[in-house]
């Protein structure tokens, strides 16, 4: 067993969190090493092209949807991903069944079992592409305005998350609202946390390792003191 949340667990708080009748930009996933078996989310199923719960993915299924120029890289990702086991990032172009291409940030980490041992790895995909953060810009200004409190704070975490993973302001916001509502974390709490987590990491002048980051990023609710 998977000390996981089941899927269902997951897409309560995600669809709370990104529900508005527009596709949406960030959805979770999981690939359990052992079956070479996928679960993803009905946001990621819609970024493939996909209404949810048509398609069931399978590492054929997955890798046929990256865009020609970008199959190798990602093959190679997922392959070192068997290997090591380890966390990863990347940044690559999909082919949704319409023949439409989204540019996505896919970031995942360790997927345990109860007793430690890893069986694969889960994270999430963020659609970049301009025009699915043009078609979201009313959405994001209204969400802005009401935490206007907190706008600081995540302001701050915002432009890390731009510089680090190099994505716009729009989509930083919703990786930020996504991790807020999916870990069930208030999200000026969880930017406050994030920021500090990267501000507090030694280095002189040049950037950690980007897997650092990831881990802060999927593992920052953990950190946000009770309040």
């Amino acid at each position: 067993m998977t000390s996981e949340p089941a899927a269902e667990d997951f897409e309560s708080p995600i669809e709370h969190a990104l529900a508005g009748g527009e596709p949406q930009r960030v959805g979770w996933f999981r690939f359990y090493f052992a079956d070479e078996r996928w679960e993803w989310s009905p946001q990621v199923e819609r970024m493939h092209g996909y209404e949810p719960g048509t398609a069931h993915p399978t590492t054929d299924l997955v890798l046929s949807h990256k865009h020609p120029e970008d199959y190798g890289q990602v093959a190679a990702t997922l392959e070192e991903i068997r290997r090591t086991s380890g966390a990863f990032s990347t940044r690559h172009r999909i082919v949704d069944t319409a023949g439409d291409v989204h540019h996505v940030v896919v970031v995942g980490d360790q997927l345990f079992d109860d007793a430690g041992a890893v069986i694969g790895t889960h994270g999430f995909y963020v659609d970049v592409s301009p025009s699915v953060a043009q078609a979201h810009e009313r959405a994001v200004t209204e969400v802005v305005a009401e935490i206007a409190e907190a706008r600081s704070a995540i302001e701050q975490a915002k432009g890390m998350l731009m510089l680090i993973y190099r994505i716009n302001a729009d989509a930083a916001f919703e990786l930020l609202k996504w991790r807020s509502q999916e870990t069930n974390t208030k999200l000026r709490l969880l930017a406050e946390q994030l920021a500090n987590d990267f501000l507090d990491l030694d280095y002189t002048e040049v950037f950690p390792n980007r897997v650092v980051f990831d881990r802060l990023l999927l593992t920052s609710h953990l950190r946000v003191a009770e309040v």
